[in-house]
């Protein structure tokens, strides 16, 4: 069963997505990221979009964590549904509606943060996490990022989760990879806005 890991809701079991659809990333791989992510103060108010979902548990150990503002997107009604009941249960615990989510496909929800008709983001996010399904082709990823690109702060971090036997992510011109890690079959990789 997975569960929060720490924080203000450490502790707390979170329902997972029936089947074998989705991917659950470990508590170990989960522990790594987040220690990472606090040890450079980047949890602590921000706003926070968590892509491709599953059961939410990403966005919601950053809600957890000192996250404002939490967004969950899912496509799959079944972990879409899961979603939304973990996100009730830490919004509960929070006493607060931090965590929301959009049911859609990753892409579409992100078109939407952006104003057609000037190409400004409508929301931007501090942090963005991504555990993309590993069908997801490489030039797909590559699609998603630039889309990423436009909805990011200033100083956003992007970590993407991937097999650690697929290629390190094409990067848009708009990003750059700064770091990486290996946990076992998992690679993780954070990159940021380049600086103009």
């Amino acid at each position: 069963m997975s569960r929060i890991i720490a924080g203000v809701a450490g502790g707390q079991p979170l329902k997972s997505v029936p089947g074998d659809a989705t991917r659950p990333t470990t508590d170990r791989v989960k522990e790594a990221l987040f220690s990472r992510l606090e040890s450079w103060d980047l949890l602590a108010g921000a706003r926070v979009l968590d892509l491709f979902a599953g059961s939410g548990a990403l966005g919601i150990e950053a809600a957890s964590r000192g996250a404002r503002q939490v967004v969950l997107v899912e496509k799959a009604p079944k972990a879409a549904s899961v979603c939304q009941q973990n996100a009730a249960l830490v919004n509960k615990v929070l006493k607060s509606t931090v965590v929301s989510v959009q049911r859609g496909s990753v892409d579409s929800v992100l078109d939407s943060f952006v104003n057609t008709s000037t190409g400004l983001a409508t929301r931007t996010f501090d942090v963005v996490l991504l555990d993309p399904p590993y069908p997801l082709t490489d030039a797909e990823l590559e699609i998603t990022l630039q889309k990423i690109a436009k909805v990011l702060a200033a100083d956003a971090t992007v970590i993407v989760e991937r097999s650690s036997r697929s290629p390190e992510p094409s990067w848009p011109e708009e990003l750059e990879n700064f770091s990486d890690k290996k946990y076992g079959e998992t690679h993780l990789w954070f990159a940021e806005p380049v600086e103009v």
